[in-house]
C-alpha cells in the first residue's frame, strides 16, 4: 500500500507542473497515467478506464476550487455564462457518466485516444475560434452545457479544453474565457465524480479502498502533489519556451493517443 501511495504521489506532482506549465487540464494528464498505472498494478480490463475516469473526475473537484478562487480574485469569471451553462453542465455530466458505465473500456480508451489526437492537433495547430456570436439565451446555454458536460464525462476532464473554444466564440475575451472555464470545471467536476461513485456503487470487482468508480489511494495521492506543483509549474512557464513546450507536449499526446489506441485492442 506504501509503494500504490508513492506512485500516485509522483503521479500528482508530474500532473500538477505539466497543468501549471502548459495551461492544460489535469484531467487530460491525469486519466492515461491512471490508465498505465492501473494497467501495471493489473487491475480487471473491463473496469480500468472507468475508475480513470471517475476518480480523475474526483480529483478536479480540487484543482478547479483552487482555480476558481484565484480567478474569482481578479474578478476575471463571467458569473452570467457561468450560471447559464451551470444546469445544462450538471445534467449533461451526470448523463455522461451514465452512458460511460454502460460502454466497454476498449471504446472509452478509444474515445479518449481520438480526444488526445483532437487536442494535440489544436495545440501543434494553434487552432482559436474567431468570435462571432453573442451568448446565447438559456435554452441555448443549457445545451452547449449538456453538450460540454456529456464529453467531459467521457474523457474525464475538466472541460476547459471544450468550454473556452465555447465561450470565444461567443465573443468573451480569452482570459474571461479561461476563468469562466475555470470556474465551469466545478460543477463539472462535482456531477461527474457523483455520476461515476453511483453507477458504480454496486459493480463487483473493483480493487482497494474505492467509493464506487473512484480509488481512494490515486485520489489521495493525486490532489496532495498536484496542488502543490502546480503553482510551480506556472512559476516555470514564465522562464521557459512554453509555446515550444506545448509543441513537444502535443507529440506527446500524439504518442499517448495511440498508446491508448493500442491497449484497447490488445
Amino acid at each position: 500500500m506504501i509503494t500504490t501511495y508513492i506512485l500516485y504521489i509522483c503521479l500528482g506532482a508530474v500532473a500538477g507542473v505539466l497543468a501549471g506549465l502548459l495551461g492544460i487540464g489535469g484531467g487530460l494528464v491525469i486519466v492515461p497515467m491512471l490508465n498505465f498505472a492501473f494497467e501495471w498494478q493489473q487491475f480487471p480490463v473491463e473496469h480500468i478506464q472507468h475508475i480513470a475516469l471517475g476518480t480523475s473526475m474526483a480529483t478536479i473537484i480540487f484543482t478547479s476550487l483552487s482555480s476558481m478562487r484565484a480567478h474569482h480574485k481578479r474578478g476575471a469569471i463571467n458569473y452570467t455564462a457561468f450560471w447559464r451553462l451551470t444546469p445544462g453542465i450538471i445534467v449533461g455530466t451526470y448523463l455522461g457518466s451514465w452512458i460511460a458505465s454502460l460502454l466497454s473500456t476498449m471504446f472509452l480508451k478509444v474515445f479518449f485516444g481520438l480526444f488526445l489526437y483532437y487536442v494535440a492537433t489544436q495545440m501543434l495547430m494553434n487552432i482559436k475560434p474567431k468570435a462571432a456570436h453573442e451568448l446565447p439565451g438559456q435554452a441555448g446555454t443549457f445545451g452547449a452545457g449538456s453538450g460540454i458536460g456529456i464529453f467531459s464525462a467521457l474523457v474525464g476532464i475538466g472541460g476547459g479544453t471544450l468550454t473556452v473554444p465555447f465561450l470565444s466564440w461567443c465573443n468573451l475575451t480569452i482570459h474571461a474565457a479561461i476563468a469562466t472555464a475555470a470556474a465551469v470545471g466545478l460543477p463539472i467536476a462535482l456531477a461527474g465524480t457523483a455520476g461515476y461513485v453511483i453507477n458504480g456503487w454496486s459493480v463487483t470487482g473493483i480493487p482497494g479502498p474505492h467509493v464506487g468508480y473512484v480509488y481512494i489511494p490515486a485520489l489521495l495521492g493525486i490532489i496532495v502533489t498536484s496542488m502543490l506543483t502546480a503553482p510551480f509549474g506556472a512559476k516555470l512557464a514564465h522562464s521557459l519556451p512554453v509555446d515550444k513546450l506545448k509543441k513537444i507536449f502535443a507529440i506527446l499526446l500524439f504518442l499517448v493517443g495511440s498508446r491508448m489506441l493500442w491497449s484497447a485492442f490488445m
